[in-house]
């Protein structure tokens, strides 16, 4: 129900665009946004959209990574500039839905080198 795809392998300094397209039997979107899980560690909250375009961001990826939407394609996007090699983890889009239902991608690896 939600198809992330945009990861890869990058340089320290590189960028990458993440995308996530949830399917039409996903209804009511309220917020959507992405998480990561590197090796190791907890799921954490990497940036988080509203349905009115209010953004959050953790504060290890400010000023470098960006979140977006497509409100009529139900879609995320997730900019990530000046990539560094702790950004390396799998990076999970998550939806949450006015109806309080939770949905996870399947996770998409980013690994920066150095």
């Amino acid at each position: 129900q939600l198809q992330a795809s945009g990861g890869g392998s990058v340089q320290a300094g590189g960028s990458l665009r993440l995308s996530c397209a949830a399917s039409g039997s996903i209804f009511s979107i309220a917020h959507m946004g992405w998480y990561r899980q590197a090796p190791g560690k907890e799921r954490d909250l990497v940036a988080r959209i509203t349905s009115g375009g209010t953004t959050n961001y953790a504060d290890s990826v400010k000023g470098r990574f960006t979140i977006s939407r497509d409100n009529a394609k139900n879609t995320v996007y997730l900019q990530m500039n000046s990539l560094k090699p702790e950004d390396t983890a799998v990076y999970y889009c998550n939806v949450f839905t006015r109806l309080l239902t939770t949905y996870w991608g399947q996770g998409t690896l980013v690994t920066v080198s150095s």
